[in-house]
């Protein structure tokens, strides 16, 4: 079988730096906002070409710090609404639940599956704030239109990059695209940690102290706090890990293009629909999700053929039942899109040879 994600796999090459980084950790005796937290967020804010990176444990901790900061500032309030991708993953919008703000869900571009901008203008109101913008699995949403529909009502662009470390929209990389954003680093991700962890790009130096003292129980000095805060911290040795591995990440993201690039050029098959391509460097294929008006059919005859997979994702958060209040909402284009997705194997250990049977074999299924 062909595992669709490997873990064990994916760090193999990092194992002997890996364990020097936990040792170097154990003996320093400081595990919590030390040297090596410090470190990654001053080498992930020169990837990201920010200001500031500020490290938090995970990605949803990342998207609620960061509006929790803006209605600490005074530039949100209980109430006010955010324009939220429809097809996205739930903790997108589980970060805007979370601060009594009103998420809004847009629908995405049939193409790209990302938040379809001339659908937005339609949703603003007189209470909208800010535009989450998620760059969904690995391609940076339409970043030009986005900002421009903000700067014409005076919104804030807040981006969701879990999942799209490293992609870009002309030239400049997720997590400078916006006012902030926010990052996973679940070790699933493009840049994965060996646990969870997160992080807030942003060039906003009161946003960045806000999170910074936020994360920490609200404390700028110990005993000492200033807002009715949280532990949201990345501790130090998931720091240490994430700098083993981000000097290889535009390599690693170069190999799943790579990958991308074969199946787009090589699976020819009516039955099965192939995800948009993207202009170059907008996408690192956080993953490869082709569409099916009979997935479950498709899924059972991969998995047949030795092939996994897995559905990102089954159910839209419209539907879920933590959204019961939008249980009369109906978005046919993210509907259509959560029954038909089928997410294939691809990340940079994936083998030629097993992208190549993968692509022969979706070419021989009949539909």
């Amino acid at each position: 079988m062909i595992p669709f994600l490997d873990l064990a796999e994916i760090n193999r090459p990092y194992r002997d730096a890996l364990r020097e980084a936990a040792e170097r950790v154990i003996a320093s005796g400081w595990y919590i906002l030390g040297e090596e937290a410090a470190r990654f967020e001053k080498a992930f804010a020169d990837y990201c070409g920010t200001a500031h990176a500020v490290g938090v444990s995970s990605g949803l901790s990342a998207l609620e710090l960061i509006f929790r900061a803006y209605r600490e500032m005074g530039m949100m309030e209980e109430g006010d609404e955010v324009i939220v991708p429809a097809n996205t993953y739930i903790a997108s919008i589980l970060a805007v639940s979370a601060n009594r703000l009103v998420p809004v869900p847009v629908e995405p571009d049939e193409e790209t599956m990302n938040i379809d901008p001339d659908r937005i203008a339609a949703a603003i109101t007189s209470k909208t704030r800010a535009i989450l913008a998620v760059h969904l699995y690995g391609r940076s949403a339409d970043m030009p239109a986005i900002r421009e529909i903000a700067r014409r009502h005076r919104l804030r662009v807040v981006e969701d990059g879990a999942q799209a470390h490293g992609a870009a929209c002309g030239g400049v990389r997720v997590g400078a695209l916006g006012d902030a954003c926010g990052f996973s680093f679940y070790p699933g991700k493009n840049l994965g940690a060996l646990g969870d962890g997160g992080a807030v790009t942003t060039d906003d130096d009161d946003l960045a102290e806000t999170v910074r003292v936020l994360r920490n129980y609200g404390s700028e000095r110990k005993y000492y706090n200033r807002y009715k805060g949280e532990n949201a911290r990345l501790d130090e040795i998931q720091a240490a890990f994430l700098s083993c591995k981000l000097p290889m990440l535009d390599a690693c993201n170069a190999r799943r293009r790579e990958i991308a690039d074969y199946y787009l050029s090589h699976i020819d098959n009516p039955a099965v629909r192939l995800p948009a391509e993207a202009p170059q460097g907008a996408s690192v294929w956080h993953l490869f999700v082709v569409r099916s008006g009979d997935r479950e059919r498709l899924q059972a005859y991969l998995a047949e053929e030795g092939i996994a997979t897995m559905i990102h994702y089954p159910v839209p958060p419209h539907r879920q039942e933590a959204y019961r209040e939008w249980s009369g909402v109906v978005l046919p284009v993210t509907e259509r899109i959560h029954r038909e997705v089928l997410s294939i194997p691809l990340h940079e250990r994936l083998r030629d040879e097993d992208a190549a049977y993968i692509a022969e074999r979706l070419n021989r299924y009949t539909g």
